[in-house]
């Protein structure tokens, strides 16, 4: 078999384990979760197999005419190079791992069969997104997940946040399809072909005829899909689904998406400064404003949410700069230790039976209530924060080494202002990244108190995954270090400035929130312990059960509760507030789009039932009217017709001589 060969299996297993899960779920619901676990797992295993023949050499490449369009045809391509193959490892094995966990997670939900369809589809789509080489094929992948996104974050539907969350993510994402779609078309025009390859080479030669506009309308579409600012609220709402999808959307597909399509397109971005002078402040905001929010967050999963909004951050920010290798490094590095951060926090979750923070950590015994949690989140948080000697640590480094290169003027075509903006953002937020690593890690495994609940031992289905993928998280940055050739040639080798920079920037931020929690949990000693309850004027306290299932803080709203063992309230201070509502983006949005939008519905509901509606009655009516008049006036009176012809006749006759008179 082929290498190509190989690789068309690997997005079509997951596709016909989707067909079969969603046939067999009334039917055979025995065999919902191998049809789930089975192929995707294959799937892996082959992807793997695919990366190992293609060894990060020559891109491979096989297209067959899928239909003729006219002047520009649509191929059904396949583009294998080192980013490729790599990418597809990853979402192989994240979803293997999200089925597998999902099987325990889920084991008493009845729409598990539909789930796991779902999860299924949506990772075929992701698969043929990085797989393909035509742009119109990999556009139906990109629309595929779109929608799977919509029902799998609107899995408890019951649930008002779930609903609203799935809905915000669709609108929000298909807000930057539109432009997008017109920048693929715009791009075809130019090169004459939807083929990646084909506009690659047009856009090198300096064949675009407008290649800036084109850049920022592919940009929107990534900033909505890959949860960049200003859309990147629908990311941290998607929490409402459940866990093993937000591990799936946030590490390895959805999110992934946007950065993996603008790294394939680099040259297009790069052939416009302008283009990558927004990219770069794009980045740099994006970067700052989420590690700032993670730090206020009280639910557990938004700050991870926050976090990875940041770090796709850090991939934009290495593509401003001209390097799509650090850019899709940092991708798989991350896509590793925030899978495990999502999968650990779910345990979390089912052992606390709160996702809130607050309530954690006033809970004690927990990290030894769940040792394998505990010990894999430790080095993943560790992975995320960029400590030495951990994955995350050397993708990030190339991230702020290309920066750094940039800023020296050593990147040909890259301005030098581009340069400084993502490595002085990258070094804030590298400080900022530790501090909210380390104030998840103190309040989730170091609280004081009473022992947390006893909810039962975590099934071995959720536990093993997170071993797994401690294996990536430990060892991939290392490993990908020592093979350049998977990422364009070029060196990925922290360089000695940014490397002391950052792990001192890491560590004064451990340092600052470790002194921070040190100090609030003095004061949380002396405070009465229904103060962290919650805001007064929330709502009662929801169940474990309801926590766990809605994923809704236990613990009141976190921009109302006050509490004071909370490191990131005495850091942040006045900003606390504002950071944790997300600095009220979704209020802006509220205030521009969504309430003129209603305004405009019930603008066009008023004229429609008031206006157009009274025609549409009026002309109904009208007939009936006069149908009656004449009913009324057929009495079957002989002398009353008599006497009305009589009558006419007068008139007839009057009129006659006026009418004569006149004349």
């Amino acid at each position: 078999m082929t290498t190509t060969t190989t690789a068309a299996l690997v997005p079509l297993l997951p596709f016909l384990g989707a067909v079969g899960g969603i046939l067999a779920g009334r039917r055979a619901p025995g065999l919902v979760r191998p049809l789930a676990l089975l192929p995707t797992a294959v799937a892996a295993v082959l992807a793997v197999v695919v990366a190992w023949q293609q060894g990060g050499g020559r891109a491979l490449d096989a297209a067959t005419r899928l239909t003729p369009t006219g002047s520009v045809p649509i191929d059904l391509a396949l583009h294998l190079d080192g980013f490729a193959v790599l990418v597809a490892v990853l979402v192989g094995v994240v979803a293997t791992c999200v089925q597998l966990y999902s099987t325990a997670y889920l084991r008493d939900d009845p729409r598990y069969p539909s789930y796991a369809a779902l999860v299924s589809l949506f990772t075929s789509a992701m698969l043929l997104v990085v797989y393909s080489g035509d742009l119109m094929v990999l556009l139906v992948g990109w629309e595929v997940m779109g929608i799977c996104s919509y029902f799998l974050v609107g899995h408890y539907w019951e649930t008002e946040a779930a609903r609203a969350a799935s809905l915000k993510a669709f609108l929000v994402t298909k807000l930057g399809d539109v432009p997008f779609l017109i920048g693929v078309f715009a791009l075809a025009d130019d090169a004459g072909t939807f083929r990646i390859d084909g506009i690659v080479r047009t856009a090198a030669s300096g064949d675009l005829a407008h290649p800036t506009l084109t850049a920022l309308l592919l940009l929107a579409g990534v900033a909505g899909k890959s949860a960049q600012f200003p859309l990147h609220t629908w990311l941290p709402d998607a929490m409402a689904g459940p866990t093993p999808v937000s591990a799936l959307i946030h590490a390895a597909t959805m999110v992934a998406a946007g950065v993996y399509l603008v790294a394939r397109l680099l040259p297009v971005f790069a052939a416009s400064t302008a283009a990558l002078a927004v990219l770069a402040v794009m980045a740099a905001v994006t970067m700052v404003s989420s590690a700032v929010a993670a730090l206020a967050q009280d639910d557990i999963k938004r700050v991870l949410a926050y976090s990875t909004v940041g770090q796709l951050g850090y991939m934009t920010g290495a593509l401003a700069v001209g390097d799509r290798g650090a850019a899709v490094f940092h991708l798989v590095s991350h896509g590793a230790f925030k899978a495990l951060l999502f999968l650990g926090a779910g345990v979390v979750i089912h052992a606390a039976g709160t996702n809130s923070l607050a309530a954690t950590a006033r809970m004690g015994g927990l990290a030894r209530r769940v040792p394998d949690a505990f010990w894999t989140m430790t080095v993943a948080l560790l992975a995320l924060a960029a400590i030495p000697p951990f994955s995350g640590f050397f993708s990030k480094e190339a991230v702020l080494g290309a920066a750094e290169h940039a800023a020296r003027g050593e990147a040909d075509g890259i301005p030098g202002a581009v340069g400084w903006t993502v490595l002085v953002a990258g070094l804030l937020t590298a400080v900022l990244t530790a501090a909210y690593a380390t104030r998840l890690w103190l309040l989730a495994f170091r609280g004081s108190g009473p022992e947390a609940a006893d909810h039962g031992r975590q099934p071995a289905a959720m536990t093993a995954v997170l071993w797994v993928l401690l294996i990536p998280t430990a060892a991939f940055g290392l490993a990908a270090w020592k093979l350049p050739d998977w990422f364009d040639g070029g060196s990925l080798a922290p360089t000695l400035t940014t490397s002391l920079l950052s792990t001192g920037c890491a560590l004064a931020g451990v340092l600052v929130v470790v002194a921070a929690w040190r100090r609030t949990a003095a004061l949380a000693a002396r405070a009465p312990l229904g103060a962290v309850a919650a805001d007064p004027d929330e709502a009662p306290a929801v169940s474990e059960e309801e926590a766990i299932a809605t994923h809704e803080a236990a613990y009141g709203s976190p921009s109302g509760a006050q509490d004071p063992a909370d490191p990131g309230r005495l850091l942040l201070g006045p900003l606390h507030r504002h950071a944790a509502a997300g600095f009220h983006l979704d209020a802006v949005a509220h205030a521009v789009a969504v309430r003129p939008a209603r305004g405009a519905a019930r603008l066009a509901r008023f004229l429609d039932r008031e206006v157009v509606e009274t025609y549409v009655r009026g002309a109904a009516s009208a007939p009936g009217l006069l149908g009656a008049a004449v009913r009324r006036a057929q009495t079957g009176n002989t002398q009353t017709y008599l006497s009305v012809l009589f009558a006419g006749s007068v008139v007839l006759a009057v009129a006659a001589v006026l009418v004569a008179s006149g004349a």
